[in-house]
């Protein structure tokens, strides 16, 4: 039978431990790197949290590798990592693939929703001008 989509989340849920906001602001204090791993139209739209730190989801194989020519010099296996997405779905399959690369401590607060009603400062949507 074929794996679909919610076994994915649900397999990468079971090893990403989901943490709220307060507990996020800590590990940011203590150097963890906020991901925001949403397109960069979610961005422009929404905005972003304060301070994170974008790599699309797309691109997250190739960032995350300190081998590769796309390598993001924030990205270290030895660095804690909190990805957020818009509703946690691809925070959970990032975290996993994260974990999978080596990753030590990474963590999922769940989405850019949860993140501001919960009080987390953002930064406003891009304004695209007239």
């Amino acid at each position: 039978m074929p794996i679909t989509s919610k076994d994915l989340v649900e397999a990468a849920n079971a090893v990403v431990p989901r943490i709220d906001t307060a507990a996020v602001q800590e590990k940011i204090a203590r150097g963890a790197l906020l991901l925001d791993i949403r397109e960069a139209t979610e961005l422009e739209k929404t905005g972003r949290a304060e301070g994170s730190h974008h790599i699309p989801r797309g691109m997250l194989e190739f960032r995350a590798d300190p081998a590769s020519p796309c390598h993001d010099r924030q990205m270290r296996p030895d660095r804690a990592v909190v990805l957020h997405c818009a509703s946690g779905g691809r925070a959970a399959l990032a975290g996993k693939l994260l974990k999978d690369k080596g990753y030590a401590e990474v963590c999922n607060p769940g989405g850019f929703k949860d993140w501001k009603d919960a009080g987390g400062p953002v930064q406003g949507p891009v304004d695209p001008g007239m």
